[in-house]
């Protein structure tokens, strides 16, 4: 079974790749966080996680829903992530959550996609992304030969940095950096209010046939990279950049 989260598409299309190659079913996390759906899951063999990297770990709002979520007949996990640069260190705390769930971690991949962090980086022309996707595609099958063979993933060397990317700087990421406040509406702005089921927090609201966000946020972009008239900026550093989203 394969679950996965999204903000602007990269992790489904990894997902999606996984699914159709290994003929396993994949879910998305987003709707179950977004419904605080906690259910019990039923796995009955390997269990695949494919997300994004904030901040050199998986997303904090992912971790959670792991954490508080029941699965049943778990064999092995393997974890999927997809970057624009690295994962850092990420695969000590994959192993640290599995131990506390008591899951056969069977390691990390690292995969790099298309940047679509607008809120600190330049994201790629299209050309540019497609090249990017395209290159991940061997990375992508050499998950699923490892997957299928239920073998680990290969070990990744470490410098020092990684270490101090996945701990100290992930630490104060989040109260520095990840917040809605920098987010408005143009007025391209329609109302569609896709941007407000997107959200995998319900921290956007139509009001007034404009989005108001409020103060949950974990920073996915969804709303500011699938918006159809470009009409939601992040203050002065979105400005001029591309939107990406791969569907």
């Amino acid at each position: 079974m394969i679950y996965y989260f999204t903000g602007t598409g990269n992790s489904r299309y990894i997902a999606r790749e996984l699914h159709q190659q290994l003929n396993e079913d994949y879910i998305s996390m987003n709707t179950l966080i977004r419904n605080n759906d906690h259910s019990l899951q039923n796995i009955q063999g390997t269990l695949v996680f494919v997300v994004p990297t904030y901040a050199w770990r998986i997303p904090r709002i992912v971790e959670e829903w792991i954490r508080l979520t029941a699965f049943k007949d778990v064999e092995e996990v393997y974890f999927v992530m997809d970057c624009g640069g690295n994962i850092g260190n990420a695969g000590h705390y994959n192993r640290k959550l599995c131990e506390k769930k008591g899951f056969n971690y069977k390691g990390t991949m690292e995969i790099i996609m298309p940047e679509n962090y607008l809120a600190m980086f330049d994201t790629p022309e299209d050309d540019e992304a497609k090249k990017i996707i395209k290159q991940a595609d061997p990375v992508i099958k050499q998950a699923v030969s490892c997957i299928h063979q239920h073998l680990p993933f290969p070990s990744m060397s470490l410098q020092l940095k990684d270490k101090f990317q996945s701990s100290i700087v992930n630490t104060v990421f989040y109260p520095l950096f990840v917040k809605a406040a920098a987010f408005y509406s143009t007025d391209e702005c329609i109302g569609c209010g896709l941007c407000e089921k997107l959200c995998p927090l319900k921290n956007i609201q139509i009001k007034d046939h404009r989005p108001v966000w409020g103060k949950e946020c974990t920073h996915c972009m969804a709303c500011i990279a699938k918006c159809p008239k470009k009409a939601i900026e992040y203050g002065k550093k979105s400005k001029g950049k591309n939107r990406y989203y791969i569907d």
